[in-house]
């Protein structure tokens, strides 16, 4: 046993009994009671809350923004293909016709828009099969996906048809308006169903993502509201019991709070209005643009037919007659305030001439003139149906461009006016909790 040197004194071991003593759970009751230990549950309450209400902005913004940029980078251009999928197709199917009436060799102009519209929708569907919809992949992909095969199986066929169609035409043989005929019919009620279907599926993805970003971020404007009550209520407590009326670091600690509470109603209320005017000015015209536009296409694609078939029994009339109908129907109810306005105008007169000169088809062909109707419905002249098809299109192509870009500006609004707000709405948390700690130090030093 080691022997301590002459004079030297032994440590003292800890005395435990007086720190049970101090620990004891009625001296702990005793202290929260008192107005040091009122204090201490104060400041930590103040600056837990400080912290969680700064850190749940910031979550809360930041998911926000991660899926506007969702909405921007990928469901927005893939409801996009999925539209440019559905009208080359209809293209296809209306130019398809076109040509075939010229005879023999067709006009370059009108294969060559048949063959480019065949490429984009051949491109179309690799842009959808290369698409990862995230969220929906669970719930809808397996559909989608079942689509996309059935359209790029059926895309060959009804190409190999509108092939044998043209050989025959260009012999001579009248089996090739009965092999036009069955590919106009396979598009229209097969592939063209199909491409609708995907592109109601990428739509609804657009207006689902753009209907969650309406409202503000309310879960952080309320926690922060509640943080600052509770920080002017201490305040007031505190300047009743010490006879302070300010403390500075309880009011640097409420103006951050509060800072962040107008910076958050700020911003939410830009973004969400953003998102309103994103949705008015363009997902709902959009919408009734893709759908014009499609509708345009299958009423062409049903004049043709009619005038290929020579038919007599009025189908392909009563298509025409419900599609332009629906088309006036559209353009007429497009929204005052959305932009293009003067594009759809010139669309919905231009409808009203190309009904007129398929009224002037429909009598020449019923006095047995088929060279003279296919003139009306192909011919270069202003009055004919073919450069009315053509300037709907292009004030609808126009009109589309506009809403998109519209679409797309008021979500990068959304985005940008939420840049900093997440980073900045943590620091300023931290910031309120520090002054908190700061303000009521010197309170409980007083209790010393």
């Amino acid at each position: 046993m080691r022997r301590l040197p002459i004079g030297a004194q032994r440590p003292q071991a800890p005395d435990v009994k007086a720190l049970r003593a101090q620990l004891h759970p009625s001296r702990i009751r005793n202290f929260a009671r008192s107005s040091p230990g009122r204090l201490v549950a104060a400041g930590l309450t103040l600056m837990v809350l400080c912290v969680t209400a700064g850190a749940v902005t910031s979550t809360i913004v930041s998911d926000r923004q991660q899926a506007l940029g969702v909405l921007l980078d990928d469901t927005e251009p893939d409801a996009h293909s999925a539209n440019h999928l559905y009208t080359s197709l209809s293209v296809a199917d209306a130019a398809a016709g076109t040509a075939f009436l010229a005879g023999g060799l067709e006009p370059v102009a009108v294969r060559d828009r048949y063959t480019q519209a065949i490429g984009e929708a051949a491109a179309e569907l690799v842009t959808q099969s290369g698409h990862q919809h995230g969220a929906d992949a669970a719930d809808g992909a397996e559909a989608d996906r079942e689509l996309r095969i059935g359209i790029a199986t059926g895309l060959p066929v009804y190409t190999g048809l509108i092939e044998t169609a043209r050989a025959n035409n260009r012999s001579g043989y009248p089996v090739g308006a009965a092999y036009l005929s069955e590919a106009s019919h396979q598009m229209q009620t097969a592939l063209l169903p199909m491409a609708e279907e995907l592109e109601r599926h990428r739509i609804d993805a657009v207006t689902a993502a753009q209907h969650r970003h309406v409202l503000p971020p309310w879960p952080a404007i309320v926690l922060l509201m509640l943080t600052l009550a509770a920080l002017i209520w201490v305040q007031v407590e505190l300047a009743r019991r010490s006879r302070r009326v300010f403390n500075m670091g309880l009011l640097i600690g409420t103006g951050a709070l509060a800072l962040t509470l107008v910076w958050t109603v700020a911003a939410g209320s830009v973004s969400a209005i953003a998102m309103i005017r994103c949705r008015d000015q363009g997902v709902v015209p959009a919408a009734r643009l893709a759908e014009s536009r499609i509708l345009v296409q299958q009423a062409r694609s049903a004049e043709m037919v009619k005038l290929v078939r020579r038919d007599a029994t009025g189908d392909y009339d009563r298509t025409f007659e419900l599609n332009t109908a629906r088309l006036t129907e559209l353009l007429s109810g497009y929204p005052e305030d959305a932009p293009a306005r003067g594009e759809v105008a010139a669309a919905g007169a231009a409808v009203g001439r190309w009904q007129a000169a398929h009224q002037r088809m429909n009598d020449t062909l019923a006095r047995g003139d088929f060279i003279g109707a296919a003139a009306v419905a192909t011919g270069p002249s202003a009055a004919d149906a073919a450069a009315q098809v053509d300037a709907i299109d292009r004030a609808l192509d126009k009109a589309a461009l506009a809403t998109r870009e519209t679409l797309r500006g008021k979500v990068s609004q959304a985005i940008d006016v939420l840049g900093f707000l997440a980073p900045g709405a943590f620091a300023l948390g931290i910031v309120g909790a520090v002054c908190v700690a700061l303000g009521l130090w010197p309170r409980l030093r007083e209790y010393r």
